[in-house]
């Protein structure tokens, strides 16, 4: 039934994908389909440009490296090659700091086992006149992969290659000084590959191929271009780079097919998808009994004796036999017959014969032709690759993903602050220490004093389990002193001192065994003499007032009560925007010098939108955020918009409004300790959020969703649903937020209103942007995105040069995997309920119908959410409202088809 259920969900996804497509920006949609997965970057380019020869684009390094600096090769310095000239003229060198990293995120990063060819280009070029070529090393990841030296390529290049199958979701390439000379990097490139080719029979933990040869040896009979010294993407899908090579030393003979049409059936049982070019081509003895011989080390350097080496033969019968005769061959590999029998050719069916293992150091192999051949021996093309291991363990994951997430909160600058925290030894980060090394490693200790941290103390610190020392002393951290840091279980000495921390201390951190404190220099922090202190200056103010207090309820009551009817009455007119110019509610009305207050004269900038500024203050005892509109006829008008929005609605899944102020245009809201749902989805802010954590976000919007479309009289529809509007509290229950595009019916009897489009790209509904009709369908369209971004962790856009749509990847990788393991977050380890997660995606599927009219309404996906989550103990009694309880809502729904 399960199987049943992903198969119509993947049908469901092809048959509205077209439409979807139509509204999906698309930068450089020429190169998306010749390019798909491709990371390619011209290192110290100024700017982004498509490549003639091969129609590959090209990015600059800006967002994949925050150090060294841009240079151009000398004008005297000729390395105008046809396919890799123009990166080759344009560096970037890292003179400052031992170790510098670029770091890659794949388009299909976050999937385990994914397999990449990552490919750097270097060259010098004398570019600073000093003709001293560096020499230095490469890391891919944790792993020494090269030691370039350029001594001998001053003038040209060098490109190091690697196959890597990879389970983080991203990949650091790193330059490591070696010496005196400043290293430089003139391109770097990752091609996703087919997971079934190039495999390594091998134990060691995700080992890499280290290209060291790979020819096409019949390609250089062919006239130009074709039989230039290499080649490349578009010839190979892969882009793989062959070498053009002929050995006629030994009586190599080449073979030539004018012209090759594979069927569809021997095309696709091809999987190493060898470019025609080196089907077509190919290289034969000149007799039966003479076979096709290499020896590596005499006609390329001594390879290195200890590794092992992996040869890969490619073969195609590109010579119609007469019937009946056959060519058979057998290999041998350092005199080892590899072969368990001898290998038929048949015409036209591609043949590659992968792995051989050869662990002497040495590569000499010989094709030859059985005593039954009827014909002599050919070969096509082969690749030999070193085989390196992964002599050290990466730092755990978990660990990673929190320091890198609090490197990004805190924007800290350290220069060695790039590449894996804790592995090699040497570059370990500065602050951090890190558990033994024979083990996978973990951080232990990490210090952060005087490192100019702003903000609250985020909560990914509480993901480094393993630490014992923790020091954020001398900075200027601000809010309470977070329970959570309690519950690290080896947290021994923790230091805050010299912090703008205020409010108590948390009584789990006071009662931690063996916890050495310090929280000295906090002039707010409440302490518990302090709070004393306090309690007897409150208690006669208290005494003081109690009295007039009484006397002024008393006179006041009849008042009040008046004062509530009329309120109820201005709220039932405000069904009409254009009949209240000033919002009329029991909410309180702030003055602008009370604005100036809570905001200390609008000291601290929380976030900027297309209406205005946001600022973090305080009301009394409460943090608040105070949004301020910006002095235009449409930010007024959102500010009306809102206001009277937000006045009327009283619901715990919406953001609270405690107050406005109409001279000022600003709304005043409750302070949303952890931000909005997008930065802690993002790739940016790695902090992880369980599964449990997100269904319980998914049910929360819902619900407030739900309370907008039915309970709200008239109804109401949000029309800018996204994950930066759902704002998460201290407790990460979710808050939908931002009603400033919203539209209230004119009354009941309207199903729609006729609008003009507004919303956010990738989560605007389609039919919407068609018709210009606005129904609650349209936010029930954009919460099936949200959906889609909490169950993968991708945003609805994903930032690549073809900005593929969150549903045409979805829809990729269901139909090449099948599994909806291949779509979920990684981060999330696999700690989630795969049942569970495939009929999340049923329930986004539906609200992402191409018709309004077979989506479900929002009450119906809050159900079908409820029904998902029985075994998840998710809170449901968490999102109630004045005038109904969810939980009173009862029987059995289905989702709209």
């Amino acid at each position: 039934m399960e199987r049943e259920t992903r198969r119509i969900v993947i049908l469901n996804v092809w048959a509205w994908l077209a439409l979807v497509s139509l509204f999906t920006i698309h930068t450089n949609s020429a190169l998306e389909n010749n390019n798909p997965g491709f990371i390619s970057i011209d290192c110290g380019s100024e700017a982004a440009y498509s490549h003639t020869e091969t129609g590959i684009w090209f990015e600059t390094d800006n967002d994949y490296v925050g150090t060294g600096s841009n240079h151009m090769v000398s004008s005297n310095v000729n390395l105008n090659y046809r396919d890799y000239g123009r990166q080759l003229n344009t560096l970037r060198c890292f003179p400052k700091g031992e170790r510098n990293c670029y770091t890659l995120k794949p388009q299909h990063g976050k999937n385990n086992s994914s397999k990449y060819l990552i490919r750097a280009f270097f060259s010098y070029g004398n570019y600073d006149g000093k003709n001293e070529a560096p020499s230095f090393d490469m890391y891919i990841g944790v792993n020494l992969v090269d030691k370039v030296n350029l001594t001998d390529y001053a003038d040209t290049y060098w490109f190091t290659e690697i196959i890597q199958t990879v389970s983080s979701e991203s990949i650091d390439v790193c330059l490591v000084k070696s010496g005196p000379t400043i290293p430089c990097i003139a391109s770097l490139e990752l091609r996703p590959l087919n997971t079934s080719i190039y495999h390594t029979p091998t134990a060691a933990p995700q080992p890499l191929l280290y290209l060291q040869l790979r020819i096409d040896v019949g390609s250089s009979a062919l006239p130009p271009p074709y039989g230039d010294y290499y080649f490349r993407y578009k010839d190979d899908v892969y882009d793989r780079i062959w070498r053009c090579d002929l050995d006629d030393t030994n009586g190599w003979y080449p073979l030539v097919m004018e012209s090759l049409n594979l069927d569809s059936g021997r095309r696709s049982s091809d999987i190493y998808k060898l470019p025609s070019q080196v089907l077509r081509t190919a290289v034969q003895s000149p007799n039966v009994s003479h076979p096709l011989q290499f020896d590596y080390d005499n006609l390329y350097a001594p390879l290195d004796k200890p590794y092992e080496y992996y040869v890969y033969f490619h073969f195609l019968e590109i010579q119609q036999l007469p019937i009946g005769k056959k060519r058979i061959i057998n290999i041998t590999l350092n005199y080892q017959t590899i072969l368990t029998q001898p290998l038929v050719l048949e015409y036209l069916k591609p043949v590659t014969i992968a792995p051989q293992k050869t662990s002497s150091g040495s590569v000499l192999f010989n094709v030859s032709a059985t005593s039954e051949s009827d014909a002599p021996p050919i070969l096509n093309a082969f690749e030999v690759y070193k085989l390196i291991t992964q002599l050290d363990l990466p730092t755990q994951a978990r660990d990673v993903g929190a320091i890198v997430d609090i490197k990004s909160a805190y924007q800290i600058s350290r220069l060695n602050w790039q590449g894996d925290p804790c592995v090699p030894k040497q570059y370990a980060w500065d602050g951090l220490i890190c558990s033994s090394y024979n083990t996978v490693p973990r951080i232990t200790s990490l210090n952060l004093s005087s490192s100019n941290l702003k903000g609250q103390i985020n909560m990914s610190f509480s993901y480094l389990t393993e630490l014992e020392i923790l020091d954020l002393s001398q900075n200027e951290l601000e809010g309470s002193l977070p329970e959570f840091l309690a519950q690290l279980p080896k947290l021994k000495i923790l230091n805050v001192t010299g912090n703008k921390l205020s409010g108590p201390i948390p009584k789990a951190l006071k009662e931690k065994a063996d916890l050495q404190l310090s929280v000295e220099g906090n002039p707010y922090l409440c302490t518990s003499s302090t709070c004393r202190k306090r309690k007897k200056v409150v208690i006669p103010l208290v005494v003081t007032f109690v009295g007039a207090f009484i006397i002024l309820s008393i006179v006041s009551l009849s008042f009040l009560r008046r004062r509530r009817l009329q309120g109820v009455m201005g709220t039932k007119k405000l069904s009409c925007f254009n009949k209240i110019e000033y919002v009329n509610s029991n909410k309180q009305e702030f003055t602008y010098a009370e604005v100036l207050s809570i905001t200390n004269n609008f000291e601290k900038v929380v976030g900027k939108g297309a209406y205005g500024t946001v600022y973090y203050g305080f009301k009394g005892e409460t943090q608040v955020a105070v949004k301020i509109l910006s002095p235009s006829t449409q930010g007024f008008q959102q500010f009306q918009t809102e206001a009277k929005i937000l006045t009327r609605v009283h619901h715990t899944c919406l953001t609270p409004l405690i107050g406005y102020c109409n001279e000022a245009t600003a709304l005043i809201y409750k302070y949303m300790a952890y931000g909005d749902l997008a930065n802690h989805l993002s790739d940016k802010n790695q902090i992880l959020l369980s599964w449990k954590q997100r269904l319980q976000i998914a049910l929360d919007s819902a619900t407030g969703l739900e309370y907008l479309h039915k309970y709200c009289k008239p109804p109401i529809v949000h029309r800018d649903v996204k994950t930066s509007n759902i704002l998460l509290d201290e407790d990460f229950h979710a808050k939908v937020s931002d009603f400033g595009l919203s539209k209230i019916f004119s009354n009941e009897c309207d199903t729609h209103v006729l609008t003009k489009i507004a919303g956010t790209p990738g989560y605007m509904d389609p039919e919407y942007q068609i018709t210009n009709k606005l129904t609650e369908k349209s936010d029930v369209y954009s919460f099936g995105i949200v959906l889609l971004e909490i169950i993968t962790g991708h945003p609805a856009i994903l930032k690549t040069h073809e900005n593929t749509h969150i549903v045409q990847w979805v829809n990729s990788m269901l139909a090449d995997e099948g599994e909806i393991d291949s779509i979920m977050d990684p981060r999330l380890q696999g700690i989630y309920d795969s049942e569970t997660a495939s009929q999340v995606v049923h329930v986004a599927m539906a609200c992402l119908a191409p018709s309004s009219i077979k989506r479900p309404t929002m009450d119906q996906v809050v159900k079908e959410l409820k029904q998902c989550f029985p075994m998840e103990n998710i809170d449901d009694s968490i999102c109630i409202f004045t005038e109904f309880s969810v939980a009173s809502i009862s029987g059995e729904s289905s989702l709209a088809r």
